[in-house]
């Protein structure tokens, strides 16, 4: 019997799960087990400036990088089906979106070291959205603005970790299996907008009953006897750590990743999101007061981290062995901005389209949940921003009528698609289905409510004749686009609505096209690439003046101790240390590490700890209001177990001014723990 799109859209649903891959066309593998699998897996640090530059996710011009509490990371992950070399790559990124630049500068880089081997087509590239990481590496000016303009250091350590993950997992790449496991999570996130939730339709809320997508899954690939690598999809923000802090960091999925890989050494562990648009990890759900289950944010980083963990855990133990029916992918260009959208994808039955980009009032009023002020107050209704015309602007743009007709309820207040000298947000952005096995990855480039993930699985699982279980929303993925609603949801204009960029009709534009993508994919049909993305990458200013050469605190040299640790101290207790530094951004140390906590064995020093455990964090700082002095503040909270003789070294590197740089090491004295 057919049965409608309308009608699909309007049913119910089970569970939701998925895995993330992709598929390319490579050489004949080496012969696979039985499960027909060749699997690999590969890490790679990816960490940016972690001093005196804006950081994403928050979109703060305040909120400004003043050291790291833990490194952020690419993972990647291959899977081979051996009967036909088909094979996919899920990359899951410790940042807060994967931008455009990302995805457009990683592909030429790809294709020079590993010929046509990895695509657009069967690479899918995602981010964890902590919103701690570092600022400016987009082409999209509404997503570099507040970093005061494009940060070329940071991007291309982002690019790079990217494609050190994937080189890696190639690299790793070995007969093996894939199985799955499934559960459920149900006190990590809340619904942020409830208001908006409540307005859709009563099977649509049936599915969720309390306004929470509790889905939790878990793909578990080994080879041999030996586990290697572990992505579990659960969705909840990454805004444990609110706009207040202002040290780098991977929030809470990067704390259960870390958990996860200091528990079970040799397997490189992920958590990647999925429909996590209206999810928030702030479980107290008090407007401008971020907090829950605790008022100490890094306390509730752990919690919420530790609970996606312990979940996934679960999930992994009880996974069974994936089910057979291959591999492959699909990805096709769309321009969001001029989607003319059939009646059989909106609620009411009428034809609809999107438009360009408008960025809301009630977006620039933040998701109060998440933030403890506005952080776009320089986007208030009536003030002009002063950084537009400094990125091209020479006039204000006008709104046609049926832009405003198509984009109502929206307050718009920032043409951000008819900006010059080119849209500030993308408007030809990739689609991507990606199947391994009996299951379906829906990469979408922005951040789906969970009825909005809701409705699109089950127009692609109608497409492609799969059961909605076996469909799975991988947002955040090749490009970013901010929010998607539902049309019900839009109408109540919070922070999400504002935030969608297309307008009302925008989840309706994304189930007709991924409809189309799904049912090609089914098919084996091909429907082209779609129109060419646009390369913004040659006009990319930085507004800030360059970093000034280093010099030493007066009187010092650099890597002398300013306050020494205490003789002795007590397990569970913070030692707190000054350097006299220089500027970390000279070197990230990329693969290595700014300070280490060693333990005396014997007449040898062995490292405890270093800038990647979340037990220390490095704090930079201007003394005094100097331009060109750094003192480096390391604290180590000591663990319970951790009787012993202990120093601190502080590694860094200083700029002289003909650009020469020299590194050094501060080593403290010892002291005790006991």
């Amino acid at each position: 019997m057919d049965v409608s799109r309308r009608t699909v859209i309007a049913g119910t649903a089970a569970g939701a799960v998925a895995a993330g891959t992709f598929s390319a066309l490579g050489p004949a593998p080496a012969a696979a087990t039985s499960d027909g699998y060749l699997v690999g897996c590969g890490r790679a640090d990816m960490t940016g400036a972690i001093a005196g530059q804006g950081m994403m996710g928050y979109s703060d011009t305040e909120q400004v990088t003043q050291g790291l509490r833990q490194r952020c990371w690419a993972r990647a992950y291959v899977i081979v089906d051996a009967s036909t070399g088909e094979r996919v790559v899920f990359v899951n990124a410790d940042i807060a979106c994967i931008f455009q630049s990302h995805h457009m500068g990683l592909m030429p880089r790809l294709r020079k070291r590993l010929g046509g081997l990895y695509t657009e087509r069967n690479v899918n590239l995602n981010a964890t959205h902590n919103h701690n990481s570092c600022g400016g590496t987009a082409w999209d000016f509404a997503y570099s603005i507040a970093a005061f303009g494009f940060k070329k250091n940071s991007y291309e350590a982002e690019v790079d970790g990217l494609f050190r993950a994937i080189v890696a997992a190639h690299d790793n790449l070995a007969p093996g299996t894939v199985s799955i496991g499934r559960g459920e999570l149900h006190n990590a996130s809340r619904n942020r907008s409830r208001g908006a939730f409540d307005l859709n339709p009563k099977a649509d809320r049936a599915h969720f009953p309390n306004a929470i997508d509790p889905q939790v899954t878990v793909l578990r690939l080994r080879q041999g006897g030996n586990d290697i690598g572990a992505i579990t999809w659960f969705p909840t923000h990454g805004t444990s750590l609110t706009d207040a802090n202002r040290l780098i960091s991977a929030d809470n999925k990067g704390y259960a990743s870390y958990l996860w890989e200091q528990d079970q050494p040799g397997v490189i562990a992920s958590f990647p999101q999925t429909n996590a648009g209206d999810m928030t990890p702030n479980l107290n759900l008090i407007k401008m007061r971020p907090s829950g289950p605790t008022d100490d944010h890094t306390r509730n980083c752990e919690i919420i981290g530790r609970r996606q963990y312990d979940a996934g855990r679960a999930a992994y133990s009880r996974s069974t062995p994936m089910g057979r029916g291959g591999v492959d992918a699909v990805i096709r260009y769309v321009d969001m901005s001029a989607v003319r959208v059939s009646g059989d994808f909106t609620p009411d039955g009428r034809p609809a389209a999107t438009t360009p980009a408008m960025f809301g009032a009630s977006a620039a009023a933040t998701s109060t949940e998440d933030n403890t002020r506005s952080q776009l107050a320089f986007l208030q209704e009536g003030a002009k921003n002063p950084l537009v015309h400094r990125f091209g602007a020479t006039s204000e743009p006008s709104i046609a009528p049926w832009i405003r007709d198509m984009q109502s309820p929206k307050l718009i207040l920032v043409p951000l698609g008819l900006l010059p000298p080119s849209p500030w947000v993308p408007h030809v952005v990739p689609l991507q289905i990606m199947r391994i096995g009996q299951l379906v990855l829906v990469a979408v480039p922005a951040e789906m409510t969970i009825v909005a993930g809701l409705r699109l699985r089950k127009v692609v699982a109608d497409a492609m004749r799969v059961a909605v279980d076996d469909v799975l929303i991988q947002g955040y993925s090749n490009a970013y686009t901010q929010y998607v609603t539902t049309p019900e949801e839009y109408d109540a204009q919070q922070y999400e609505g504002g935030e969608t960029m297309y307008g009302r009709y925008t989840l309706p534009a994304y189930l007709q096209e991924f409809d189309a993508l799904g049912s090609a994919l089914r098919s084996g049909r091909d429907l082209g690439r779609g129109p060419a993305p646009l390369d913004k990458s040659g006009f990319q200013p930085d507004l800030l003046p360059p970093v000034p050469s280093d010099r030493p605190v007066a009187g010092h040299r650099f890597g002398d101790v300013l306050t020494p640790p205490r003789a002795a101290y007590r397990t569970g207790r913070t030692v707190t240390v000054r350097f006299v530094g220089a500027h970390p951004n000279n070197d990230f140390h990329t693969g290595g590490t700014y300070l280490d906590v060693q333990r005396a064995d014997g007449p040898e020093w062995v490292t405890v700890a270093d800038d990647n455990d979340w037990s220390t964090t490095l704090r930079w700082a201007r003394p005094g209001g100097s331009t060109d002095t750094s003192v480096i503040t390391v604290e180590w909270t000591i663990p319970d177990d951790a009787a012993g003789r202990y120093r601190i070294r502080y590694h860094g590197d200083w700029r002289a001014a003909s650009g020469k740089l020299t590194p050094f090491t501060g080593t403290t004295r010892t002291f005790v723990v006991r």
